[in-house]
């Protein structure tokens, strides 16, 4: 029995007890979710304090909180599909997801950093 009406029709819908009692798999969906907030958090103050020097960085702004908020959805959607390899003793490790999201935020803060600099060197 799933524990979403959404999730019923999903292959891997989410059990009813625990499988890994250390809990590691649901702490991996929480870090996931937490980077999925503070890319979104991040990209709102970014917005908040680019609008002041010019309003097409704010664009940097919105592609980052666009970011984090398909990050957040990959990471719920991930988190159901794991019980079943998990069950099936095969690994649920996603090396291109942690290489994609660490490429998106070092290009992000390498971004809004050449911005902050420039702003600085233009008095603005």
């Amino acid at each position: 029995m799933s524990l979403s009406p959404w999730l019923a029709g999903r292959p891997h819908s989410r059990p009813g007890q625990v499988h890994d009692t250390m809990l590691q798999h649901e702490r991996t969906a929480l870090a996931w979710e937490r980077t999925a907030f503070a890319a979104i958090v991040a990209g709102l103050l970014f917005i908040r304090f680019a609008t002041a020097l010019h309003p097409l960085l704010t664009l940097i702004g919105f592609a980052q909180v666009f970011f984090g908020g398909g990050l957040l959805i990959w990471a719920g959607y991930h988190y159901d599909e794991l019980h079943g390899p998990l069950r099936a003793g095969q690994s649920p490790v996603h090396p291109r997801a942690t290489r994609a999201v660490g490429w998106v935020t070092t290009g992000f803060i390498g971004g809004a950093t050449l911005a902050a600099t420039a702003a600085v060197i233009l008095g603005l």
